[in-house]
């Protein structure tokens, strides 16, 4: 998702100085998704027990958010399989179907407990594959479905739900979230979904919690032509009706975070191409474009396929080589709906940026990097969000680097520094929902966050760094090579503190103590005394912080050690003017460089 902020104006002192620089498990009914590496067996009941809290608080339900603590009941199964089948009427911003959820039980359980809106009406609950009616009822925004008697851990169980409504309007899509009613320039309806901060059950029921992805899912759409659905995964059939309508199959064969299934209606051009992965695979393109801009899809689509290669430089292969790479014009910004991209950027590469051009598309960009940083590696709680989105955004900062040199890459990071609210931890401890990380962040879950990499990857060089980077995408090079679901993982910021600190040789605890667990930005201090110069931290807590800053004198620079708690005295006789930290490479309350001058 693009950060919902605008950017501040580059430092003024900074211009005189940075210019030379799931294992294979299915039902019988349905093509199985193939192996998933996933939090199953003793690791995902454990994890889904730390999350929960006790049956009386898990019962206060927010629609609008997602995520959070589990219920005990909610934690109980694990899904393996949606099946979505549903119509979509433009006329009357309405829609009617079923959604079928089929999952596995990692402890004994007799109801199931699934989410949806409430401006739903259910029309009824049956089993699957059976048929059978099931008895249910309502309570908010949940269905409680009785499944007969209590099921034992290691059952197979599915329902089916059946409803009809009109979904929710999205007021300021894709941060406030729902569906899109828009139109086309010709007068056509051009609709789309968009739910991240709020979760899946606003047009469709299942489990809504980052923490359980299916291996799989099945998105049937039926709506009047010459409308054209573009949604996620790899298109299995389109099927004509006597009525006017056609029905498009959509078939997503590996794991996929719910928030991510995406429909998209329009009268949409699709734009095919390829290309071939690090991989060696021939990896299929679809951009779905509307009529009016088929030529300037045709025109910027060899860009977004160069960032696609750009990524696999540094990450390794594109994720999802199995079903698609793809792209679609959407009446809203922009979000990273798996295997199909939402792009709103009206073919305007600073639409994301302030209106700043630095040479590339930055919308589509952003939400590409998420098929590595949030559908290839998850967070299994939104507190850990920022390994989605910060990373998301450091590697625009990479790319506007890779096209315009040091200077460019420096002045990206820059242009993210402003404002952070530094209200919350970027990464708390805590279990969050999306709304409170997301919108109590004040988005320093992107910019703040982005800065935290930029200042490890000065701290421990750049072939760590880039090391780390690689291994948190694919920690294993065997993963590389698969594609059928097993190279997606669940990950915390833990996970990457480890990886951080193999690939460096270095402890780096301290590190994500300070920048990552709690808010405040620590202070350097500076000041000279005749010949000599004192330097120190303000650190929040008082905690251990042995930060080097570069120092410049005389145009020549020098790293500066620090102790884990303590000042720095250096003698400098008839030295001129000193810089500290003269590129800002160190992410610190005081961001601008430090200028001492040369004492007279």
């Amino acid at each position: 998702m693009p950060p919902n902020t605008t950017r501040e104006p580059l430092f003024a002192q900074l211009s005189s100085y940075h210019s030379r620089q799931k294992a294979a498990r299915s039902m019988a009914f349905f093509q199985p998704a193939r192996a998933i590496q996933r939090l199953t067996g003793a690791v995902f009941p454990a994890l889904l027990l730390a999350l929960c809290t006790n049956p009386g608080a898990a019962q206060q339900i927010d629609i609008l958010d997602s995520g959070g603590p589990l219920s005990p009941e909610r934690a109980a199964f694990d899904v393996h399989f949606y099946d979505i089948d549903l119509s979509v009427d433009p006329s009357t911003r309405s829609i009617e179907g079923s959604a079928a959820t089929f999952a596995e039980l990692v402890s004994p359980l007799r109801y199931l407990v699934l989410d949806l809106d409430t401006v739903f009406t259910i029309t009824g609950v049956k089993s699957e594959p059976e048929g059978t009616p099931l008895r249910w009822e309502r309570e908010d925004g949940r269905i409680r479905i009785d499944l007969g008697s209590e099921k034992p851990a290691g059952s197979q169980v599915g329902a089916r739900v059946m409803y009809r409504g009109k979904p929710r309007v999205a007021p300021n899509a894709p941060w406030d979230g729902g569906f899109v009613w828009a139109r086309t320039p010709s007068g056509q309806p051009w609709i789309a979904t968009a739910v991240q901060g709020h979760g899946q059950d606003l047009f469709w029921p299942g489990k809504d919690h980052v923490s359980d992805k299916p291996d799989s899912v099945s998105i049937r759409v039926r709506v009047p032509e010459p409308l054209v659905v573009a949604s996620n995964g790899a298109l299995r059939g389109v099927e004509s009706h006597a009525d006017g309508t056609r029905s498009y199959h959509w078939f997503v064969s590996t794991p996929i975070s719910a928030y991510n299934v995406a429909l998209n209606i329009a009268p949409y051009r699709e734009i095919r191409d390829s290309f071939i992965s690090v991989s060696g695979d021939t990896v299929p393109v679809s951009f779905f474009v509307l009529p009016e801009d088929e030529a300037r899809g045709r025109e910027i689509l060899p860009e977004f396929i160069n960032h696609v290669r750009f990524h696999e430089k540094y990450l390794g292969p594109y994720p999802f080589r199995a079903d698609k790479y793809g792209v679609v014009q959407t009446p809203h910004l922009g979000m990273e709906h798996q295997t199909i991209i939402a792009y709103g950027a009206r073919f305007d590469r600073g639409a994301m940026t302030g209106g700043l051009d630095w040479g590339f598309d930055a919308l589509h960009h952003h939400e590409l990097s998420h098929e590595w940083w949030g559908n290839l590696v998850t967070n299994a709680d939104w507190k850990d969000m920022w390994l989605q989105e910060g990373f998301a955004t450091y590697m625009q900062a990479l790319y506007a680097g890779e096209l315009g040199g040091a200077d460019q890459y420096l002045a990206y990071m820059v242009s993210n520094r402003g404002g952070f609210a530094n209200r919350q931890p970027v990464a708390p401890r805590e279990t969050r929902t999306a709304q409170e990380i997301y919108f109590d962040s004040g988005s320093d879950i992107y910019g703040k966050g982005a800065w935290v990499l930029h200042t490890l990857r000065h701290m421990i060089g750049d072939d760590a760094f880039f090391r780390a980077l690689r291994r948190m995408a694919y920690p294993d090079p065997a993963l590389e090579a698969i594609t059928d679901g097993g190279q997606t993982r669940f990950a915390t910021t833990d996970d990457f503190l480890h990886i951080a600190e193999e690939e460096s040789g270095k402890e780096l605890g301290w590190f994500f103590e300070v920048y990552l667990r709690q808010p405040a930005l620590p202070v350097l201090n500076a000041e000279r005394a005749g010949d000599q110069i004192i330097l120190s931290w303000d650190v929040p807590g008082g905690l251990p912080f042995p930060m080097p800053v570069d120092v410049e004198v005389d145009g020549e620079v020098h790293s500066l050690s620090f102790p884990a708690g303590g000042a720095v005295r250096i003698e400098l006789p008839g030295a001129g003017d000193l810089v500290l930290d003269p590129d800002v490479w160190v992410l610190r309350a005081n961001q601008a460089p430090i200028v001492l001058p040369a004492s007279r």
